[in-house]
């Protein structure tokens, strides 16, 4: 068998084959550009973003049409305020039984201060003419063992910059009468430690301005209580309430200790009845042996 020839050409190296085409995705990604389906969510978001910006616009477009509403109305409400503060003051201690009923008013209120809040006879909440910049509340009182004051009255303002800030009037205390500093004392004694959250009574609440944008008292005496505080004013008493429903419940028991009591009665009348009966068979019995 004849050996094979050998080629006297040098062998050939494989060429290596080239890699395959970038595809358009990567192209745009390696020229730092989006790739399709992120350019897509890129577009759309921006056009949510316009849109967005519209609803803003007509958002504020709706609160400025409301506030003018909000004005026009605001001056049709005064003579039925005014109407319906004359008829409080023939109601006596409408406006402390009012406050003494609210539950988070009710908080800041000790003994004194609800004495001190005997002789409140009206209560008038005045927002300024554009509304959004402020609001006053006033409390007049009759001659009183307190203070000397006939007015007091507590301001909240928000100026241009949305700053809110308060001003009150002072409090003329009469002589070893001041509940503030009663107040202040008392809760000395009972923790020193315990930091300055929230005026200690009603009454210091005039005086603190130290955060009005925080001040709860204020917004719940305008939006809560002032536009219609007969609803606390007549609250029924929880105490009564509570009583009643334990005397309810003292009837409840005495009508199912009866039941049980007839229901006892019946089942002993019953077995009675079976003893008797028992007996009349065992006579019947005897009779006929005989």
């Amino acid at each position: 068998m004849a050996p094979k020839r050998q080629s006297l050409l040098p062998p050939q190296k494989k060429k290596p084959r080239p890699p395959p085409a970038p595809g358009l995705e990567e192209t745009l990604a390696s020229a730092g550009l989006p790739k399709k389906g992120e350019k897509e969510q890129q577009e759309a978001i921006e056009h949510i973003d316009e849109v967005q910006n519209e609803i803003d616009r007509l958002n504020e477009q709706a609160s400025e049409e409301i506030l003018k509403v909000e004005q026009i109305y605001n001056k049709l409400r005064q003579p039925f305020f005014q109407k319906r503060s004359e008829l409080i003051t023939k109601i006596p201690n409408f406006w402390v039984t009012t406050f003494v009923n609210h539950p988070q008013v009710s908080a800041l209120l000790g003994e004194e201060d609800k004495e001190a809040l005997h002789y409140l006879t009206r209560v008038e909440v005045t927002e300024f003419e554009d509304i959004k910049s402020g609001y006053r509340i006033d409390f007049y009182f009759d001659e009183n063992p307190y203070f000397e004051n006939k007015v007091l009255s507590k301001e909240f303002h928000l100026n241009e910059s949305g700053d809110p800030s308060s001003k009150s009037t002072e409090i003329k205390w009469k002589s070893r009468k001041d509940l503030m500093k009663r107040s202040s004392q008392t809760q000395n004694k009972a923790s020193r430690k315990r930091q300055h959250e929230e005026p200690e009574n009603f009454f210091t609440w005039f005086t603190d301005h130290s955060d009005a944008g925080a001040d709860e008292l204020g917004e719940v005496i305008k939006d809560d209580i002032w536009p219609n505080p007969l609803q606390y004013y007549l609250v029924p008493d929880m105490d009564d309430e509570e009583g009643e429903g334990e005397e309810d419940d003292d009837d409840d028991e005495e009508e199912e200790g009866l039941e049980d009591i007839d229901e006892e009665g019946d089942e002993d009348e019953g077995e009675e009845d079976e003893d008797d009966d028992e007996g009349e068979e065992g006579e019947e019995d005897e009779g006929e042996d005989d």
